[in-house]
């Protein structure tokens, strides 16, 4: 086999401004693996943690799966749009926003999602510092550099960590979560920490908030579906499945152990031996699933904005987040990700209401901006915004999923009312 051969072959197309061709499309298995992957980790185990620590463990666990069933509803809608077209997000969106218009939607996901990659690479630093008392910033830098080298491969790479890092999680995450019972207080009874409340809605969106980003892009993964169901079942093998493994396992640490904390990689560590070798190898799979993931969110959506190949943006923007981790201020970025990320669901609201309700019959990308959306946008992120801050108690996942539906909806079919009126004139 020719040098050129194995390169195309390694390198495979992404497909970065054309649908994936059908003879191109992946099996179930491998696209379930690039999302069954990517939930599993650390930090949902951490959130899981949180919930239960906040709400107790019955509440906690109810907060779970009533967020983790709003993901699926959305992500899993987002998902059967981009394996019926072969439409990766950029794409998918200028359906709905026009040729220009996706621009403003795909930048702020696209980077967004680079923000999370460094606060994970941050993360690895972190814990390798705390755990061993190494360099910090050796350690995001080598990191980051595996991470981006993992992205460079592709859609294949994101399946190959999934399917490693799946029964790395299960074997040592039960065993996290069996050493705590075993060695702690009542699960079930726990009750929360009455110092640390958590209401409950702000706990279902928690869940919801920590895939908004991704899950809204949930096209860059599942266009290599050969069909609308297999992107559903990966979808589902993601949310509740893998998602709420990991929130649970985090859950009843923090059950077990009094604690808002559900460190898997801490747990294991303490044991000491060969297991800290194995704890290492974990923490590195497990962040890499993460952040390979949304590295290759952030490279797909900037090179179909400014024309270039996904590698060559994987390169850039790998650059920029390690930089961000190494100098430590990825921390100052986590409230703004967050606050942000309260703007995100209404854009994957609109692209579900404009694809399977108000035009559903449009195959055609029309116009280089269509306002309806971006005004929808804008009143389902203010309703959002406004209950963030003036009703902390209630949901603003939700708030801004149903206010920009219902918003799109009467704008859509203001629209066209008001079109055929005018072309009558004419």
């Amino acid at each position: 086999m020719s040098q050129t051969s194995v390169d195309n072959e390694l390198f495979e197309s992404e497909y970065e401004h054309t649908p994936v061709p059908a003879d191109k499309r992946k099996s179930l298995l491998s696209v379930m693996s690039v999302w069954v992957g990517f939930p599993m980790i650390i930090t949902g185990a951490v959130t899981g943690a949180t919930l239960v620590h906040g709400l107790g463990f019955m509440r906690g666990i109810l907060a779970m799966v009533l967020g983790n069933a709003l993901l699926f509803a959305y992500v899993g809608l987002l998902s059967m749009l981009g394996a019926k077209d072969g439409y990766n997000f950029s794409l998918q969106a200028s359906k709905t926003f026009g040729r220009k218009g996706y621009m403003v939607s795909s930048a702020l996901l696209s980077t967004l999602v680079i923000g999370w990659f460094a606060v994970q690479t941050g993360l690895t630093g972190v814990s390798m510092g705390s755990a061993f008392g190494v360099n910090q910033v050796l350690i995001v830098v080598i990191a980051g550099v595996l991470y981006l080298l993992l992205t460079l491969l592709g859609i294949k790479a994101l399946s190959v960590i999934g399917i490693i890092s799946v029964p790395l999680f299960l074997v040592l995450g039960l065993y996290s979560a069996v050493e705590a019972v075993g060695n702690g207080h009542a699960v079930m009874a726990y009750a929360g920490n009455p110092d640390s409340p958590l209401a409950f809605w702000v706990g279902v969106t928690l869940v919801f908030a920590l895939f908004a980003d991704s899950g809204t892009m949930t096209s860059d993964f599942t266009r290599w579906a050969k069909n609308r169901n297999h992107a559903l079942i990966a979808t589902f093998a993601a949310f509740p499945i893998s998602n709420l493994i990991a929130m649970i396992v985090g859950g009843v640490i923090a059950a077990a152990t009094l604690s808002g904390s559900g460190d898997v990689f801490g747990v294991i560590v303490a044991k000491g031996g060969f297991l800290t070798w194995i704890a290492v190898l974990f923490l590195f799979v497990n962040l890499g699933t993460v952040c390979s993931h949304c590295l290759y969110n952030g490279a797909v959506g900037w090179s179909h904005i400014t024309g270039t190949k996904m590698r060559t943006m994987t390169i850039l923007l790998g650059i920029i987040g390690i930089l961000v981790a190494a100098l430590g201020i990825w921390g100052y970025f986590i409230n703004w990700l967050n606050l942000l990320g309260v703007i995100v669901p209404p854009i994957g609201t609109i692209i579900i209401m404009d694809q399977l309700v108000t035009r559903k019959a449009s195959t055609a990308i029309d116009g280089n901006i269509r306002y309806q959306p971006f005004l929808a946008w804008g009143i389902g992120s203010a309703a959002a915004l406004f209950a963030n801050y003036q009703f902390p108690s209630v949901s603003t996942a939700i708030c801004g999923i149903i206010i920009s539906a219902i918003a799109y909806w009467m704008i859509s079919k203001k629209s066209s009312v008001v079109a055929p009126k005018t072309a009558a004139a004419k």
